[in-house]
């Protein structure tokens, strides 16, 4: 054998998969320095938006602000393609404000295929990975439909929805992964028979599209763009795709529309060809992104529902009708759509359809996205039963991290707690919570979303995607030289008073504005929102940066993985869960739905006597 078809076969990461997840954890691992390859089934489908053309949302657009924190493509990616951005939920606090952008699916797709090509220690290779080789120490390789065996120091099962995906428009049923692509057809039962891993099997879906042409836009409501924001944090770091100029397409507004009764009525007289009514789709779907079936059927009282048209892209007439997702017969599609005011003459470009697939059950996973079983095979994405683009990027970062850490002998692997990011609550829920439905991230699911503000990000993470090779250190010196800019002017505001109260007070209060002073006037304008921030709401900030340090002690507590739960004063269902989680820390354990918190001092007094 050649040298040069060793290096070929031989890898320190493979990453299985070139969706949102798959890029992510494919750079990461590259970035850090892993020698990478992704294997894909079709390598012009790499970073496919299969859904809505969109990037960001209530929570996404945390995580996409923090992916980008770290070091990671999906928020530059969005910035350079987007062709509407909003920030959501401005009439609230800033806890929940969050950014969201419509992207040109098609540019999104391409650039992200480009950066991914001219990554450094990245190749990528068309093919089906049909097995997974191991051996008692954990696993080995790949082998794919070509009968092509690469042998890897560690893996990233990034498999999206094509885990045995069969597409359903009615009664009509297709095997794939979305719509055009192929199902993974293998790879299912070798995860279960030859891993002795548990599968669970989920459903999503999506909505038709429209050609633009047949849309009357008159008496809907525009939903316009926000100029001003953007995801990266580094905006001059991203160069906008000149294939969008003219600069007047850059920014497509979207459509507000609501259904109506005959909506509904069509819904209700078709219900029993609905396979997730008619009993031909067993996988759960998602509770809170439903399909139109599901909003008619699980609430009758409202006789109409919000949908949105969004744009696909600027080189396309296509539009998304975001809120009307369903896996009724097509011929039942034509009616609900022109049932749609101002889609009367509606042409429907694509159909909808529900998508079901296998899922990794993810109890059996690590914090690190590691499997408790392989400790150098992780999963991320949908495959461990999440819904959305951003998920599955946040979990693909962390899982190529970590899959490159373990490949180079790099030490511990990067966990991110619940205090310190989005992506880490969502890991930890994925391990600790039993997934019965495609998980969504969610603002309220955040215990110190005060801490975990879109605004922050770069300033809880960067130091972290400096320090394991992510992000350039001229990016981080940006960090550090905000860090220096909030410092400085604290120091100033706190130590100087007007009728008897510091200058922080008095901001705090909002009787003072920054510009005012020399001190403080020429901030950039990210020190001066997040010193605003961080005065008006420093009483609950405090409050929420002490219960994160609570619970740091408990983090604290490691359980090895060798340690037994049968021991008295634990009750059976409370044994059960932790035998099936096998919680890392003593925290994990406390946040196990049915563990109490007595039973989390008997684990740590047990904890105790084996350390002494």
């Amino acid at each position: 054998m050649s040298q040069s078809y060793a290096d070929y076969t031989n890898w320190d990461v493979i990453v299985i998969g070139g969706g949102h997840a798959g890029c992510e954890a494919a750079l990461a691992s590259a970035r850090v320095g892993a020698r990478t390859m992704m294997i894909t089934m079709n390598l012009d489908h790499i970073a496919q938006m299969s859904c809505n053309p969109a990037v960001g949302g209530i929570a996404k657009g945390q995580v996409v602000r923090e992916i980008d924190a770290l070091g990671g493509e999906m928020g530059k990616n969005t910035d350079a393609t987007a062709i509407q951005f909003r920030m959501l939920n401005q009439s609230k606090g800033p806890a929940v404000w969050s950014p969201r952008a419509q992207c040109d699916k098609l540019l999104y797709q391409r650039r992200m295929k480009q950066v991914v090509e001219r990554q450094d220690n990245l190749m990528l290779h068309q093919a089906e990975v049909v097995r997974i080789e191991h051996d008692r120490t954990g696993v080995t390789g790949v082998t794919t439909n070509f009968d092509e065996t690469f042998s890897a120091r560690s893996v990233v099962v990034c498999t999206g929805t094509f885990l045995q995906g069969l597409l359903h428009f009615g009664a009509k049923v297709i095997p794939g992964g979305r719509a055009g692509d192929l199902a993974a057809e293998e790879l299912s039962s070798f995860i279960v028979e030859d891993l002795n891993l548990e599968i669970g099997r989920l459903k999503s879906g999506t909505p038709p599209r429209v050609n633009a042409r047949s849309i009357d836009f008159s008496n809907m409501i525009e939903q316009p763009t926000d100029f001003d924001s953007h995801f990266s944090h580094w905006p001059d770091e991203v160069h906008r795709e000149k294939t969008i100029a003219p600069e007047d397409l850059c920014h497509r507004p979207c459509y507000l529309i609501k259904s109506t009764q005959e909506t509904r009525d069509i819904v209700l007289e078709n219900i029993d060809k609905s396979p997730m009514y008619n009993g031909r789709i067993k996988a759960i779907g998602t509770r809170y992104c439903p399909s139109f079936e599901d909003k008619v059927m699980r609430f009758p009282h409202h006789e109409t529902h919000q949908i949105y048209l969004e744009p696909e892209g600027v080189y396309t007439e296509e539009f998304y009708l975001n809120g009307i997702s369903t896996s009724l017969p097509t011929d039942i599609q034509w009616q609900m759509v022109r049932s749609l005011p101002g889609l009367e003459k509606a042409e429907i470009s694509r159909y909808a359809y529900a998508v079901e697939y296998d899922v990794v059950m993810p109890h059996q996973l690590h914090n690190s996205l590691a499997l408790q079983k392989w400790p150098n095979l992780f999963l991320a994405g949908q495959i461990n039963g999440t819904t959305g683009y951003e998920e599955a990027a946040g979990q693909g970062i962390i899982a190529g991290i970590n899959a490159a850490r373990h490949a180079g002998n790099a030490g511990a692997p990067v966990v991110l707690g619940r205090d310190q990011a989005y992506i880490g609550v969502l890991i930890d829920d994925l391990v600790t919570k039993d997934i019965v439905e495609p998980y969504r991230l969610f603002t309220s699911r955040a215990e110190y979303r005060l801490l975990l503000r879109q605004d922050n990000a770069c300033r809880r993470l960067s130091e972290l995607g400096h320090d394991i090779g992510m992000l350039p250190y001229r990016l981080y010196q940006r960090v550090q030289e905000l860090e220096r800019q909030i410092d400085d002017a604290r120091v100033f505001l706190n130590a100087h008073r007007h009728a008897g109260e510091t200058f922080w007070d008095l901001l705090r209060k909002k009787a003072l504005n920054l510009s005012d002073y020399d001190e403080t006037r020429d901030l950039h304008a990210d020190a001066r929102r997040q010193l605003e921030i961080e005065a008006h709401y420093e009483g609950y900030i405090r409050q929420e940066v002490a219960q994160a340090s609570s619970l740091k002690q408990l983090e604290r507590w490691k359980i090895p993985g060798d340690f037994t739960y049968d021991m008295p004063g634990l009750r059976n269902e409370a044994r059960t869960k932790l035998d099936k989680v096998k919680p890392d820390t003593l925290a994990q354990a406390a946040r196990i739905d049915g563990v109490t918190p007595s039973e989390i001092a008997i684990l740590q007094v047990h904890l105790k006597r084996r350390a002494s």
